[in-house]
C-alpha cells in the first residue's frame, strides 16, 4: 500500500525504497533532536487505519487478541496482538475507542490481511470491519498532558479523529516486565494522531511557514530503537512476545482465553523463549550501518577470523543516533552470554559490538513448580 502525501514535495525529502515514507528531510540528526523534543511532527505514511464498529466490537476484539479490550475505557489507548494457534506475533494493533469507534493503527502492508482475518471470525457479532484509505496518521513527541508540545498542538488543529498514546513507557495492567531496567522508564513518548487525510497538507503548510518543523521516519525509528520499542519491522515469522518484553504493553496475562494463549502462558510461567532482544552499541568508526537481518557473530579474538563461527543471532533494525551513536535491535540465542562482544555483518565486512541486555536469560520460568521425582 503506498500514498502520495505533501510532506513528499516538501524542500530535502528522501523517500524510502518503495516511495511511501520520507527517511528525512537532509539532517536526520538535527530532525531525531526536532522530534524528539516536540518540535518536529511526523507523516507515518506507512501505517494506515482500520475501524471496527457495532456494540459487540471490544468483547469480540477481546476475544481474538491478547490484551484485555472488553473494559476498555473511552480514550485509553492500549497495545494488543494476534497471536498465530502457536503464540507467533501475526498482528501489532496500537488501538483506541472513543465509545462508538474502535480505532485500529496498523502496518500498511498488513491492512488487508488483517481485515480479511477479521471479516471471517465476525460470525454473528453485531460488529462492522472497515478499511480507512481517507486517513492519515500524523506523529508527535515530547509534552504532556499539561503541557502538549509544539508538534502536539499542531496536530490537535486538525480536527483529529482518535489520538493513540504508546504505552510503552510503561508496564500497563495486567502485563509482566522481564528487563531488569528498561530504557523506555526515561521518557519514551510517541503520541499518534488520526486525521482526515486531507488535513495532512495543512501540516506541510505549517512546516513552509516555519510554524513546526517536519521529521522523517528515521526520527522516530531512533526513538524507538533507543527505547527497545519493537514493531512489525522487528518481527519474523517465528517471533513469540516475551523474546521482544512485549508481555509488558501488548499481553494480559490474566485475561481469559485468545488464539495462542497456551504458549504465551507456558513460555511465561514454565519455559524461556528461545531468543532474547538486546541494544547493541555499535563501533562507528567505519562508518556504515547494519542492515535489517546483519547477522551477529561471536566477536573473534583475531578480527581477520570474524563471521567464521556460527551466527548467535540477528539484527532487527539500526540507526544513528544523535546521543547514543550507532545503534541497533538484535535478537540472540537465549544462551548467549550477557557480557559477550559480537562482530556484526556490515557491508563485505564486520564491525564490532557490545550489548544491552533488555530480555536476560533468565526470563520466563516465573512459576516455581517442584518437580517430583520418578520411580
Amino acid at each position: 500500500m503506498s500514498v502520495s502525501t505533501p510532506f513528499q514535495s516538501l524542500p530535502g525529502a528522501v523517500l524510502d525504497e518503495a516511495g511511501q515514507c520520507c527517511l528525512h528531510f537532509g539532517a536526520p540528526l538535527r530532525e531525531q533532536r526536532d522530534f524528539a523534543a516536540g518540535k518536529a511532527v511526523i507523516d507515518a505514511a506507512d501505517l494506515a487505519v482500520v475501524t471496527v464498529t457495532g456494540p459487540d466490537r471490544l468483547r469480540w476484539l477481546n476475544s481474538l487478541t491478547s490484551q484485555k479490550l472488553d473494559t476498555l475505557a473511552a480514550g485509553v489507548s492500549a497495545e494488543s496482538l494476534l497471536l498465530s494457534p502457536q503464540g507467533r506475533i501475526e498482528q501489532q494493533l496500537f488501538l483506541v475507542d472513543d465509545g462508538e469507534t474502535t480505532w485500529l493503527i496498523v502496518d500498511a502492508d498488513h491492512v488487508e490481511s488483517l481485515v480479511e482475518f477479521l471479516n471471517r471470525m465476525r460470525f454473528a457479532l453485531r460488529v462492522e470491519v472497515a478499511t480507512a484509505p481517507h486517513l492519515a496518521v500524523v506523529v508527535s513527541a515530547g509534552g504532556s498532558t499539561n503541557a502538549p508540545s509544539q508538534a502536539t498542538l499542531a496536530t490537535e488543529q486538525l480536527a483529529p479523529h482518535a489520538v493513540w498514546q504508546d504505552p510503552w513507557e510503561v508496564v500497563t495492567e495486567g502485563g509482566h516486565q522481564y528487563a531488569e531496567l528498561h530504557p523506555a522508564a526515561d521518557g519514551f513518548s510517541c503520541r499518534y494522531t488520526i486525521v482526515d487525510r486531507e488535513r495532512v497538507s495543512e501540516l506541510a503548510g505549517l512546516v513552509r511557514q516555519g510554524e513546526i518543523k517536519a521529521a522523517g521516519s528515521m526520527a522516530l525509528a531512533a526513538l524507538q530503537i533507543a527505547a527497545a520499542r519493537p514493531t512489525v519491522k522487528d518481527l519474523d515469522d517465528r517471533t513469540i512476545p516475551h523474546e521482544f518484553d512485549m508481555l509488558r504493553t501488548a499481553v494480559h496475562l490474566s485475561k481469559g482465553c485468545y488464539r495462542g494463549q497456551e504458549t504465551v502462558a507456558k513460555v511465561h510461567n514454565l519455559g524461556h523463549p528461545p531468543r532474547r532482544l538486546v541494544l547493541l552499541h555499535i563501533d562507528g568508526s567505519g562508518g556504515e550501518l547494519p542492515q535489517a537481518g546483519a547477522l551477529v557473530y561471536p566477536a573473534a579474538a583475531d578480527f581477520a577470523e570474524a563471521g567464521k563461527a556460527k551466527p548467535l543471532g540477528r539484527v532487527t533494525r539500526a540507526v544513528l543516533h544523535h546521543e547514543l551513536g550507532p545503534i541497533a535491535m538484535a535478537l540472540l540465542k537465549r544462551g548467549t552470554a550477557a557480557d559477550a562482544e559480537f562482530d556484526v555483518a556490515v557491508g563485505d565486512g564486520f564491525t564490532r559490538a557490545s550489548q544491552q541486555v533488555i530480555v536476560p536469560i533468565g526470563a520466563g520460568a516465573t512459576r516455581d513448580i517442584p518437580r517430583f521425582k520418578r520411580l
